[in-house]
Parts: C-alpha cells; sequence; structure tokens
C-alpha cells in the first residue's frame, strides 16, 4: 500500500518506518524536502506534502496540531482516499498543556472538515512514539482505537494499527474520537507528571473462560 505520511517527526518516522518494514511503500510530506534534517530519510522517500498526498492511497497526519489546518490545504485528490488523522488538539492552559476543544466536537472532525472527500479516521493519537516503535514487542499488546465513519474502509485502517504491533480496536464513528482525545490527554498528563514511565502503554484484558 502507498502510504503519505505527512510530517516527519517523531511520530511520522515511527510509523513510517514500521511500516516500511511491512513491505508498505512510504512517503513523507515535509515543508521543505531539501531540509538536510530530513536525510536520513532518503530524498527519493520526500516529498511536499501535496505531491505525497497524490500518489498515495493512504494519507496519514503526523502534525502538530497547531499546524494541521494548514497542512491539510495542502494536500491534493483527497476525494475518496483514507486520511489517518494522529493529531491531539492540544494547547497551553492556566494549568499548563490542556486539549483546546470542547467535548461537542473533536479534532477528528474538524479534520474531516478540513479534508473534505476524504474518508477520516482518528487513530495512533493515544500513546507516544516510542510506544508505536515498540508496540509489536510489548506484552500484553497495547490497545489501539480507530474512530471513523466508513465502514468499508475502516478494516484497512485496523490492519495497518495492527501492522504496526497494535491490538486494532473498532471506536465506533468518528464522533467518537471525542473520547480518544481526552484518553490520549490521561496518558500524556501521566506521563508529564512522572505517573507513569512513556514505555507504558494502554491495554485491554480478558477474564479467564
Amino acid at each position: 500500500m502507498k502510504i503519505a505520511v505527512i510530517g516527519a517527526g517523531k511520530v511520522g518516522q515511527a510509523l513510517g518506518e514500521t511500516w516500511h518494514g511491512k513491505s508498505h511503500v512510504v512517503t513523507y510530506g515535509v515543508r521543505d524536502p531539501a531540509d538536510a534534517k530530513y536525510a536520513s530519510l532518503g530524498t527519493a522517500n520526500l516529498k511536499t506534502p501535496g505531491e505525497a498526498a497524490r500518489s498515495a492511497d493512504v494519507i496519514v497526519l503526523a502534525t502538530p496540531w497547531t499546524t494541521t489546518e494548514a497542512a491539510c490545504k495542502q494536500l491534493d485528490g483527497l476525494s475518496g482516499k483514507i486520511v489517518i488523522d494522529c493529531t491531539n488538539p492540544l494547547g497551553m492552559g492556566p494549568d499548563g498543556l490542556q486539549l483546546v476543544v470542547g467535548f461537542d466536537s473533536s479534532g477528528g472532525e474538524m479534520v474531516a472538515r478540513w479534508c473534505a472527500g476524504a474518508s477520516v479516521f482518528k487513530t495512533f493519537n493515544q500513546t507516544g512514539f516510542e510506544n508505536m516503535k515498540a508496540a509489536a514487542r510489548m506484552a500484553p499488546k497495547a490497545t489501539m482505537f480507530v474512530a471513523g465513519d466508513d465502514q468499508t474502509k475502516k478494516p484497512t485502517v485496523l490492519q495497518l494499527v495492527a501492522d504496526i504491533g497494535f491490538e486494532a480496536i473498532d471506536a465506533g464513528p468518528l464522533t467518537s474520537a471525542r473520547f480518544l482525545e481526552p484518553l490520549a490527554m490521561l496518558w500524556i498528563s501521566q506521563v508529564m507528571k512522572g505517573r507513569m514511565q512513556p514505555s507504558r502503554a494502554f491495554a485491554l484484558t480478558r477474564a479467564p473462560a
């Protein structure tokens, strides 16, 4: 599958490298493909966001929230394509880092408006990049929820989540991003306050039969 990862920061590279190892064709969409800081990714794998999106089957938004709307506006040919939103709508408030979208909407739903015509899914936002690199080695498997409306394309997204090494769980429609973003904030706050190591993630357990 051809995957365009928009943003080549820690999350983008963690996902892209793992998918590449699973034989997916990964291209990174960055503002300046000639920037030396991306040299390790190989010039053949670097394009502008619009160029990367045009040739991809799946587009992954791994951008800071503050630049996500602008990134979406650079993407071409989104009609009928899958867009995976990994972002969390975070900003600084009086008590530190906090969600900046209320509970009657979500960042995922905003991305769906910015990426009109695409099938948007919220996932890969619920833990840190460290666990995206190590997901295949975690026991029990860490859980990664997927929210999105397009039931015909959701199995593809669930498989891409499983390819990273997570237990992929269907969280329902895109409006469920209203729950997944606060779940991410819980993980972030526990790590920032030193109550949890970044190498820990949420997992579902089952009672014995």
